[in-house]
């Protein structure tokens, strides 16, 4: 993961500073939901989103799965930024202002190897498949909406069943990295924007016939008691300084 440049973060902090002189909000706790591949970017982001606006954030990074059962069971958020597949269960939708729901980045999937290991050739879908089945272990989070999506590339390859034995299921999306630069793993797959860490090196994205976007989109929570503050923070998150922060991170705003 990057770490933004001064240049970026000075830009985020004097579009944040120019929003709060002209919206007179008062601070407030801003209960965040988030999908957990966004940890390394809003750990980045928060600080300085609070530091330019004096509100505080609240963050609960989760799985889509989780995220779906938190939302839809009534737990108090004011804000979510998570997979646009969160948006396909009416419980989790229902919870948020309909005219809030917006995009704010996409992320196609990737794969990486230990740092000075060989790079396999993924440069077509019957390369990948021939990668993934030479592989002795694979990293991953199964229970996410990224996993799902690969689960279904494993699935059109047809190597579905193969592929369960080799999985070495990650609870979070940044712990895929850790484990192949450790040894645990000798294939990290998920979404490119964690694959981009110390040990690890990228091999390169799915081939075009199997890549795919995530989105994620943010909303506010319709019953939010600081709905002006949580709507700051998804005007910061569309805003053009941190859509450079996005793009460092290895995602396209928007």
């Amino acid at each position: 993961m990057k770490r933004l440049l001064p240049a970026v973060a000075a830009s985020i902090l004097g579009l944040v500073l120019a929003m709060s002189s002209t919206t007179d909000l008062r601070a407030a706790e801003i209960k965040l939901v988030a999908g957990g591949s966004l940890a390394p970017l809003l750990k980045e982001l928060g600080p300085q989103f609070e530091k330019a606006s004096g509100h505080k954030l609240s963050i609960h990074f989760d799985s889509t799965p989780s995220i779906i059962a938190r939302v839809a069971s009534g737990t108090p958020f004011d804000a979510m930024v998570v997979p646009v597949d969160v948006f396909n269960d009416a419980g989790a939708k229902g919870r948020c202002a309909p005219a809030s729901i917006v995009d704010v980045a996409r992320v196609g999937y990737g794969v990486i190897v230990r740092a000075g290991a060989p790079k396999p050739d993924i440069s077509t879908a019957d390369a990948l498949k021939q990668t993934l089945l030479a592989a002795p272990s694979i990293a991953f989070v199964p229970a996410s909406a990224a996993g799902a999506y690969i689960t279904s590339v494993f699935e059109r390859l047809g190597i579905d069943k193969k592929m369960q034995a080799k999985t070495k299921a990650e609870s979070t999306p940044v712990k895929i990295a850790p484990a192949v630069a450790h040894g645990n793993a000798a294939l990290g797959v998920f979404l490119m924007n964690v694959l981009v860490a110390p040990g690890v090196e990228l091999v390169g994205p799915f081939p075009a016939e199997l890549q795919k976007d995530l989105v994620f989109t943010a909303a506010v929570a319709a019953d939010s008691k600081v709905a002006d503050a949580a709507k700051a923070l998804i005007d910061y998150l569309r805003s053009p300084a941190a859509a450079a922060a996005f793009k460092a991170a290895g995602m396209t705003p928007g």
